[in-house]
């Protein structure tokens, strides 16, 4: 694949070792956050299904690496048959009982490797199955994360909004008594009872998307999230350090879906080995040893014995095309696979490339508005002396407040979503569960 010897505009820091080598309890510093992933990662159901189907995919390997092994089982049984009548005068009896206690053993000798690759099949399975969790678990860590900040903006901009819609009441009483007195007109009074309504309007909308994030939350974490559990504001919330990106060739082997889908290609071309052994004699070796007798308790007397060497080699000879079209349907496989492979490294790097791009345009975005509510502020000092000294209507203080309000909102939206953008970036980068960490459990 062909891929960039740096990632576009990661800086010099790039070079430096990807922040994938960085476990997620490092790179969150804040208690409460990770006290919520903890609480995810154990409860999540998403989490507990993929834990299962790696449980089912060793089983599977287990299962195919018994098929290497020589079978060997024991029955016990009795048969009785009714006999004709001149077969019942011959013998004296109109029945015929018999008892056998018998041990077989059986072995497929594998010449070919059909059984081989399949379990080699099976165990790519596995490993994907097992790298398909850790990206789940890294997709899990960054959502808890995502709504994590989301509800510690919604939590900032209710305070900015109720303190705002306090500061409007206060000038709604003032200019109320001013109009009572004769010394105000009607309109400022409903331009201020309309500043009013804007910032009541704005609490109850962020409280309804904050209720609905939470929900969000809860679902992820796999069980209600109390008021006491996030307390802390933005700036606490960690993801505020240099997160380098590391150089591209280490994402091939950082980010789990890119493993994932490799270990699929290899089962894939496992597949393809299992469907040519097809085509080859199948040989096996089956032994039978035991007693049999009339009489149970005479089952394993004297002159009971019985044994049985049967070897076998069956070769296809004509099946209508049928193992070739195997063979051509595990090849296919084998480039649907490979199509997969290639599109999960083109769809990392652009994961990747849109971090970067997203926090070096929301960096630059917050240094703007920083600016943009300075001025705002400003306007509306003055503003209010212009109204106050009888300057100018009421409508330049409506206007200068309800901008600035705006203004601020904004400027903690774009703090949220800077702090988010780093754990995308920590996610893309295959962050969360570096190689030190893995649990690699063999089948």
């Amino acid at each position: 694949m062909p891929v960039p010897a740096r990632y576009a505009g990661a800086g010099e820091a790039s070079a430096a070792g990807s922040a994938a080598r960085i476990g997620w309890a490092a790179f969150f510093d804040d208690a409460e956050l990770r006290a919520l992933i903890d609480r995810a990662l154990a409860n999540n159901r998403d989490l507990r299904a993929a834990a299962a189907r790696i449980e089912q995919a060793r089983a599977a390997v287990r299962g195919r690496g018994a098929d290497l092994a020589p079978q060997l089982a024991g029955s016990l049984g009795m048969v009785k048959a009714g006999l004709p009548g001149n077969l019942a005068r011959m013998l004296g009896d109109d029945t015929l009982t018999s008892y056998d206690g018998l041990l077989q053993a059986s072995w497929e000798i594998d010449l070919f490797g059909r059984l081989r690759s399949l379990r080699a099949a099976a165990l790519q399975q596995y490993l994907a199955s097992s790298e398909a969790r850790r990206g789940l678990a890294t997709s899990l860590i960054a959502q808890v994360a995502v709504n994590c900040l989301a509800d510690r903006e919604y939590a900032e901009r209710l305070a900015l909004a109720r303190a705002t819609l306090a500061n409007r009441e206060r000038a709604l009483h003032l200019l109320t008594r001013r109009y009572e007195a004769g010394s105000g007109s009607k309109i400022e009074v409903t331009q201020a009872e309309t500043l009013r309504t804007q910032a009541a309007g704005a609490i109850q909308s962020i409280e309804l998307s904050r209720a609905q994030n939470r929900a969000a939350l809860a679902l992820l974490v796999g069980a209600p999230v109390e008021d006491e559990a996030l307390t802390h504001g933005l700036a606490d919330m960690g993801a505020t350090q240099s997160i380098p990106a590391g150089l591209p060739s280490e994402l091939l082997a950082n980010r789990p879906d890119i493993a994932a889908a490799e270990h699929r290609l290899r089962g894939a071309e496992a597949n393809i080995g299992a469907a040519r052994a097809a085509f080859f004699p199948s040989i096996s070796l089956t032994g039978v040893a035991g007693s049999a007798s009339r009489d149970l308790d005479a089952l394993f007397g004297d002159g009971t014995s019985l044994w049985l060497f049967r070897p076998s080699i069956s070769l296809p000879i004509f099946t209508a095309g049928k193992l070739r079209a195997n063979l051509r349907a595990s090849e296919a496989q084998r480039d649907e696979m490979i199509a997969n492979y290639e599109k999960a490294i083109q769809s990392a790097f652009r994961d990747v490339a849109d971090a970067l791009a997203q926090r070096r345009w929301l960096e630059a975005q917050i240094g703007t508005t920083q600016q943009a509510i300075a001025a705002l502020s400003e306007r509306s000092r003055l503003a209010t002396i212009r109204f106050e000294a009888g300057r100018a209507a009421y409508l330049e203080v409506l206007d200068a407040e309800r901008d600035r309000f705006s203004a601020e909102q904004q400027l903690i939206q774009l703090r949220r979503a800077w702090l988010a953008s780093g754990v995308a970036l920590y996610a893309a980068l295959g962050g969360g569960f570096p190689e030190s960490e893995r649990q690699r459990q063999t089948p």
